[in-house]
C-alpha cells in the first residue's frame, strides 16, 4: 500500500504552510487582521499534523507536528522586525508585497487540499475508518485557510490595485 506516500505529501504540505503563515504573519505585523489569523491558521495546520501522526504510524510514516513559533515580539530580533513592519506598512509597496504573498498561500492551500482529497481517497478504499475521520476534520480546516486567503485577497485587491 502507498498511503504512506500520501500521508507524507499532506505532511509536507502541512508543514511548508504553517512555515509560511509564520513568515506572512511575521512580514505583515503591521495589518492586525493578516498578523493574527496568520497565528490561528498556523494553529491548525499543526492540529492537523497532530491529529495524523498517529494513524501515520500504521503505515510507516513519521509525522513531526510542527513546533509552535516562540512568541512572537520576543527577541531583539522579532522587535525591529516588528518595527520595520510597522514602518513599511506605512507605503503603498506593501499592499502589493500582501497580494502575491496570499496568491502563494492560496496556492500552498490548494496544494495541501488536493493532497487531503488523495488521501482520503486511498483512506474509503483501503477501508480505514479512523483514518478518514482525520482526513474528514484536517481537511475542513485546510480549506478554512483556503477561503480566507480568497476573502483576503477580495478584500485587498481593489484598494491596491487602484491606488
Amino acid at each position: 500500500m502507498k498511503l504512506g506516500l500520501a500521508i507524507r505529501d499532506v505532511r509536507d504540505a502541512e508543514l511548508a504552510l504553517a512555515e509560511r503563515l509564520d513568515k506572512l504573519g511575521e512580514r505583515h505585523k503591521a495589518d492586525h487582521d493578516v498578523f493574527h489569523l496568520s497565528e490561528t491558521l498556523q494553529r491548525l495546520a499543526r492540529a492537523n499534523l497532530e491529529r495524523l501522526a498517529p494513524v501515520a504510524e500504521r503505515y510507516g510514516t513519521d509525522v513531526e507536528p510542527a513546533q509552535a513559533p516562540d512568541e512572537h515580539g520576543a527577541g531583539l530580533l522579532d522587535r525591529a522586525r516588528q518595527k520595520t513592519s510597522e514602518l513599511v506598512g506605512r507605503r503603498p509597496e506593501p499592499g502589493l508585497l500582501l497580494l502575491r504573498d496570499l496568491r502563494e498561500l492560496h496556492l500552498m492551500y490548494a496544494e495541501a487540499s488536493i493532497n487531503w482529497v488523495l488521501l482520503e481517497q486511498g483512506a474509503m478504499v483501503a477501508r480505514d475508518a479512523e483514518l478518514l475521520d482525520v482526513v474528514t476534520r484536517s481537511h475542513a480546516q485546510t480549506l478554512r485557510g483556503m477561503k480566507w486567503t480568497v476573502t483576503r485577497l477580495k478584500t485587498a485587491a481593489p484598494q491596491v490595485l487602484t491606488s
